[in-house]
C-alpha cells in the first residue's frame, strides 16, 4: 500500500512551527511548570523553512528555555506521537532538536531539566556586561519595575559568549536576521535589563532586550553609527522600554564631535514608528522647528540643528519637520492643507521626477515601441498621479499616529 506522503505532510503529522515552539525567560524553578510565563515566536522560517512546518509528530511541544539573567539555554520537546518510518515509505520525522541547535549556532545547550534547574542559582551571581548608562523606574500593572541600561563593546569576550546567546532571539523576531561578525570592533551593544529580586532576595538583571550599533567610516577622519538590530522580548514589550533604549543610544553618541549622525538600516515599520516619536518629540523642542518656522517650510536649519542636537540625519529631520508641521496645520482650512499636502508629494514625488527624466530620454523609442513602457514598468501621468496621492494617504495616516502617540505619551523630559 502506497502512503501519499505529501498529503501527510498537510495532515495529522505536521505541526505549526511558531504553534509548538514555546520560550521561557526562567527566574525560578515554579517558572518552569508555570505555562502564563512562556511566549511564541512571531516566525521561525529562518529555522523551519518558509512553510514554518515540523513533520512527524502529533501533540508536539519544543521548549526553549532561557534563565533569564544568564541566558543560560534548555532544550526539550515532548509529544503524544510520533510517526513510524515503516508506515511512510521510510520518511523520518524531523529531527527537531538537532535543526534548532545547528542554526542556532550555540555549541552548548542543555538537554536535561535537571541540569538546567541545577543551573538557575548561577543566575544570582550574573553582573551586566561594560558600563551602566541608565537607570529608570516605569509605572506597570503590577507595580513599578527598575531597568538599567548597559553599554558594551567587542573587547569584552565574556560579554560576546553571553552575546552568542542573546542573538539567537533574533531568528524568530526580525526577518531576514542574520548574526554579526563579533571580531569586528566597530561593533557596539546596548542591553536592557530589569531589576528583581530572586526568590532568595537577591538582586539580579534580567535581560529585557538589547541594540546594536555599527560605526562605519565616514570621510574624512569621523563616525556614523548605523542602528543595526533593536530587539525588546516579548515578555517586556509594550511599556515604553524601546523608547529608552532607543534614546540611550542618542545619549550615548549626543556631544560627540567625531560623529556625524545616525543612521538606521532597514527600519521595519515598527521601528520607524518608534524613531519618528522620538525623534519628533526631541525635535519639537528646537527653534528651528517652532510652529511659526514650520509653516514657512522645511529648511537647512532644521537639519543642522537636528544633527547638531541630536545627530538626527537629513532625512529623518525632514521627516521629522512634516511630521510636526501636519501638527500645525488646519486640516479643515483647504489652502492650509492644501500647501501642507503639496509640500509633502514634492518629496513623494522625487523618485517618480527620475522617471519623467527618463521617459523625455527614451521618447522616440516609446512613440516606436508602445510595449516598451510596459516591459521597463514606467507609469502614465495618470498612474503617477494615483500612486502619489495613495503615498501622501498613507504618509498622513503614520504621522497622525506619530502625534497620537506624542500627545498621548509624552517623551520624558529626562530624555532630553
Amino acid at each position: 500500500m502506497e502512503v501519499d506522503i505529501a498529503g501527510s505532510r498537510e495532515g495529522e503529522f505536521v505541526c505549526d512551527s511558531n504553534e509548538v515552539l514555546e520560550f521561557k525567560l526562567v527566574r525560578s524553578v515554579k517558572d518552569i511548570e508555570n505555562d502564563s510565563v512562556s511566549f511564541k515566536p512571531e516566525m521561525s522560517h529562518q529555522i523551519f523553512g518558509d512553510n514554518e512546518s515540523i513533520f512527524g509528530y502529533k501533540g508536539l511541544r519544543v521548549k526553549l528555555y532561557y534563565s533569564a539573567c544568564r541566558l543560560t539555554m534548555y532544550l526539550g520537546q515532548e509529544y503524544q506521537t510520533v510517526v513510524d518510518p515503516d508506515t511512510f515509505d521510510g520518511v523520518e520525522p524531523d529531527n527537531v532538536l538537532q535543526l534548532i541547535q545547528e542554526k542556532l549556532q550555540i555549541p552548548h545547550v542543555i538537554k536535561n531539566i535537571d541540569e538546567f534547574v541545577n543551573a538557575l542559582k548561577d543566575d544570582e551571581s550574573f553582573q551586566p556586561f561594560g558600563d551602566k548608562m541608565t537607570s529608570f523606574t516605569v509605572e506597570e500593572d503590577y507595580g513599578s519595575k527598575t531597568y538599567d541600561i548597559y553599554h558594551c563593546d567587542t573587547s569584552n569576550q565574556k560579554f560576546l559568549n553571553f552575546h552568542e546567546r542573546l542573538q539567537t532571539f533574533i531568528l524568530f523576531y526580525i526577518d531576514a536576521a542574520s548574526y554579526i561578525d563579533v571580531d569586528d570592533s566597530k561593533w557596539q551593544f546596548f542591553v536592557l535589563y530589569e531589576k528583581y529580586k530572586s526568590p532568595t532576595g537577591v538582586e539580579c538583571h534580567a535581560v529585557a532586550g538589547y541594540c546594536t550599533v555599527y560605526e562605519y567610516y565616514a570621510y574624512p577622519d569621523r563616525t556614523r553609527p548605523r542602528v543595526s538590530q533593536m530587539l525588546v522580548l516579548p515578555p517586556f514589550q509594550r511599556r515604553g522600554l524601546g523608547v529608552h533604549l532607543l534614546c540611550s543610544v542618542y545619549q550615548h553618541y549626543r556631544g560627540v564631535d567625531a560623529v556625524t549622525d545616525i543612521t538606521v538600516e532597514d527600519p521595519n515599520e515598527e521601528f520607524q514608528h518608534l524613531r519618528d516619536y522620538v525623534d519628533a518629540s526631541l525635535c519639537s523642542t528646537l527653534d528651528s522647528f517652532s510652529p511659526d518656522k514650520l509653516r514657512m517650510g522645511f529648511n537647512p536649519a532644521m537639519a543642522n540643528e537636528a544633527c547638531l542636537k541630536f545627530k538626527i540625519n537629513k532625512k529623518q529631520a525632514r521627516r521629522v519637520y512634516e511630521i510636526l508641521r501636519l501638527k500645525e496645520t488646519n486640516i479643515h482650512d483647504e489652502s492650509d492643507y492644501s500647501s501642507y499636502r503639496l509640500d509633502v508629494k514634492r518629496r513623494l514625488n522625487i523618485p517618480f521626477q527620475k522617471e519623467t527624466a527618463l521617459i523625455k530620454k527614451l521618447k522616440s523609442q516609446l512613440e516606436q515601441d508602445p510595449q516598451l513602457s510596459t516591459a521597463l514598468g514606467l507609469k502614465t501621468p495618470e498612474q503617477r498621479f494615483d500612486t502619489l496621492d495613495k503615498m501622501f494617504t498613507e504618509t498622513e495616516k503614520e504621522y497622525k499616529t506619530i502625534l497620537r502617540r506624542m500627545e498621548e505619551r509624552p517623551l520624558p523630559t529626562n530624555m532630553f
